[in-house]
């Protein structure tokens, strides 16, 4: 369900630009980058390995700290605020998936679901959880653990977890990257049709063409920079 009271542009980046050390010394990762994203838009940010897709991720939701420039998520500058405020900002209105699929080993799949609504305090955490399991075709697994479930079976858990908190910018990255290429298929159009009947807004990162064709809108990444329209 869309989120009413999610700004009209979620996120708006301005002169983004981020610089990390190495034993080589100083390496611009990000140079320049301005790029927002509207409400319930899906946008796929395609481009060559190492341009920077990913750092535009950590840097967009506030995991990682621009060197310069303006980063405005869910109306908020997190250029204002500390560790603790940027992951309170997060909290249930900003998911993210990632190739890896970070699930709790020692928690089923039910459980990996319902555990950041109960840390949100959601008192029918576990009823939500196995709403979302069955929304992406995992009911008869719910009481699996990580390990008894094929790779596309674990990052639908993982997109279960990600929306169940009803969020409204999801940030994907390279969310079929370990996935054969059925399993692949198969979780971006669950993924793509989920983000379209919740209105939360996308941002994808993929090196999958077809992938990135089925979101509304391309853009490209080169040596740091967008460099337009894909």
């Amino acid at each position: 369900m869309f989120d009413a009271s999610a700004p009209a542009t979620p996120l708006h980046l301005e002169g983004v630009g981020l610089t990390l050390s190495s034993s080589a010394g100083p390496v611009e990762i990000l140079r320049g980058v301005d790029f927002e994203v509207a409400a319930g838009e899906r946008v796929a940010v395609v481009g060559p390995s190492g341009c920077g897709k990913s750092s535009l991720i950590a840097v967009a939701a506030g995991l990682e700290r621009p060197t310069v420039g303006r980063v405005r998520l869910l109306g908020e500058d997190l250029g204002g605020m500390d560790e603790d405020g940027r992951a309170r900002l997060r909290r249930g209105r900003v998911a993210l998936v990632f190739q890896a699929f970070h699930l709790l080993p020692n928690m089923t799949a039910e459980e990996n679901v319902a555990a950041p609504l109960e840390i949100a305090g959601k008192s029918d955490a576990a009823q939500i959880a196995r709403a979302w399991l069955d929304k992406v075709g995992l009911a008869s697994r719910a009481q699996h653990y990580p390990h008894q479930l094929s790779g596309g079976e674990q990052q639908r858990v993982a997109l279960a977890r990600a929306l169940g908190a009803n969020p409204a910018v999801l940030f994907a990255d390279e969310p079929t990257g370990n996935l054969d290429a059925a399993n692949a298929d198969a979780v971006a159009g669950l993924m793509l049709d989920l983000v379209a009947h919740s209105g939360c807004a996308l941002v994808l990162v993929t090196h999958d063409a077809a992938l990135a064709a089925r979101a509304d809108r391309q853009v490209r990444m080169a040596d740091g920079r967008m460099t337009g329209v894909a």
